[in-house]
């Protein structure tokens, strides 16, 4: 055999050999982006659950799916299940759950679901890993309250929901009375990743507040004593807004890379105390107010009518009550508790817990009274 011929045969089995290794590789990069699109348990978040059931009648199915997301801590599921069940019945809108949860509490809330009115809902249960928070919250003994991680879901929405453009968060003390796509609606000025209600110019606050100090205020959330804080320009007089519910672009969200910018302020605050000692809300709401400091919309007050879980609260009409397209509980009493403003009409929404576990604390006061 000619020494020509024998570099053909070489050269026609290195070719073969190199396909057969392009092919493998191609498998295996093919095999590793389905699992990448099946999982997206990505950055602490596993989504455990998906229920894609049959829209009801009412629903038309080529509408623009609407992601709402509501933390569901084991403690206040209850309430997570009446705001669910409120915006449900109040829409006809292709709605999305997004439930955020701890590990120990998914099965508590899919059965919750599953054996209810809600059986045909749309959502989806995804566990929050607390290591994200590592380094970035610390116990406060002045504040008397542990830290709360699932607070935090908020500051991940893009990761939430990763394929969505625009989604709504809501805290799980809220009824929902109006179609959730006029809030979904809300239209952001361009540049803007939120649309938040403002303290100060609030339906709600109108009616409730006479001499509130600071409480809605930046001064309120910020330490001004704080160098760091100073040289951020910021009014102290500025309005907060309430972060409990709010409408995100989540495209600029993640073009301004707003989740790390949270989490700086986060770190920052743990190195050195910058929220105020006489802190008038979640320690969420600072880093909010930091980021989004003259940058985010408004959504329409009647969205986010609080004060409902305070003495304040007492002081709305029954007409104006009916009249809120969202009822926020927000403050120290819960309508699940004991002296909540208006907790009837939270009631409603409410659908007992088959497992037992949760229960209306003054409904056993109730019994207990009663024996």
């Amino acid at each position: 055999m000619s020494f020509r011929k024998v570099n053909i045969i070489i050269l026609v089995l290195a070719v073969a050999l190199f396909l057969l290794v392009l092919h493998h590789n191609f498998l295996g990069l093919s095999s590793l982006l389905r699992n990448e699109a099946s999982d997206s348990g990505i950055v602490g978040f596993q989504p455990i659950d998906f229920v894609p059931s049959v829209p009801r009648q009412a629903v038309d199915g080529r509408q623009e799916e609407i992601p709402v997301v509501i933390a569901a801590s084991e403690d206040r599921l209850g309430g997570a299940i009446a705001a669910i069940n409120s915006i449900q019945h109040n829409t006809r809108s292709n709605v999305m759950f997004y439930l955020v949860t701890l590990n120990g509490t998914a099965d508590h809330l899919r059965s919750w679901l599953s054996s209810s009115t809600l059986k045909s809902i749309r959502y989806k249960i995804v566990t929050f890993d607390t290591k994200l928070l590592e380094g970035k919250v610390k116990e406060d003994p002045d504040q008397g309250e542990s830290v709360k991680p699932l607070t935090f879901a908020r500051f991940y929405l893009p990761i939430l929901v990763p394929s969505a453009k625009k989604a709504i968060y809501m805290d799980d003390d809220i009824i929902v009375q109006g179609d959730i796509l006029a809030l979904y609606n809300t239209p952001l000025k361009p540049g803007h990743a939120a649309a938040f209600s403002e303290d100060c110019d609030s339906a709600s606050t109108k009616v409730v507040i006479r001499g509130a100090g600071n409480q809605y205020n930046y001064i309120g959330y910020l330490d001004y004593k704080k160098e760091r804080i100073r040289k951020l320009s910021m009014k102290a007089s500025t309005c907060s807004f309430n972060p409990g519910v709010f409408v995100a672009n989540l495209t600029e969200w993640r073009k301004q890379n707003i989740t790390n910018q949270l989490e700086k302020w986060m770190k920052l605050n743990v190195e050195e105390g910058l929220y105020s000692r006489t802190l008038a809300g979640s320690t969420t709401t600072p880093p909010l107010l930091i980021v989004f400091y003259q940058q985010h919309s408004t959504i329409d007050p009647m969205w986010n009518v609080r004060h409902l879980g305070s003495s304040a609260g007492k002081r709305y009409s029954p007409q104006f009550v009916k009249a809120a397209k969202l009822l926020h509980w927000n403050g120290h009493f819960k309508p699940w508790g004991r002296t909540a403003s208006y907790s009837d009409v939270w009631e409603k929404w409410y659908i007992p817990d088959p497992t037992g576990k949760f229960s209306l604390i003054r409904r056993h006061m109730e019994i207990s009274n009663i024996k």
